[in-house]
């Protein structure tokens, strides 16, 4: 074989290794950003119910709360609507949206009338459960 065929060869395989390796690395990159992302997800701790304080639970996605074995975070509260509010961690932040409950939800102390950001320590009520954001 020419020695310039030989040459292009080797380059043409090096070229194909950082291809490889550029691709590998994205992916790993990729996977540690989605696992960073999820480990920044704000947590939800019940702090005052009858049956559940002390739970806590993370946002790391739609989650919606209310005394239905259908949501996806259960009150054992006889005030909460089946499906009561819906709290999605999005851009950063927490957004409360209340789901049209029958005795409506408070953030610390003010009825939501609209959906909103929620900031780490804030309370909310749901009935006669109160959760703070962490």
């Amino acid at each position: 074989m020419p020695p310039l065929a030989l040459h292009l060869l080797k380059i043409g395989f090096i070229t194909a290794l950082y291809i490889f390796l550029w691709v590998v690395g994205r992916g790993i990159a990729g996977h540690l950003k989605r696992e960073s992302a999820r480990s920044e997800a704000p947590t939800v701790a019940i702090t005052e119910s009858p049956t559940q304080a002390g739970m806590t639970f993370r946002v790391s996605g739609p989650l919606i709360l209310g005394r239905s074995p259908e949501a996806d975070v259960v009150l054992q509260d006889p005030y909460a609507s089946d499906f009561h509010i819906r709290l999605a961690f999005q851009g950063g932040e927490v957004r409360l949206h209340d789901l049209g409950s029958t005795n409506g939800t408070q953030v610390n102390g003010e009825r939501v009338v609209a959906p909103l950001a929620l900031r780490r320590g804030d309370r909310v009520q749901v009935g006669q459960t109160i959760m703070e954001i962490r």
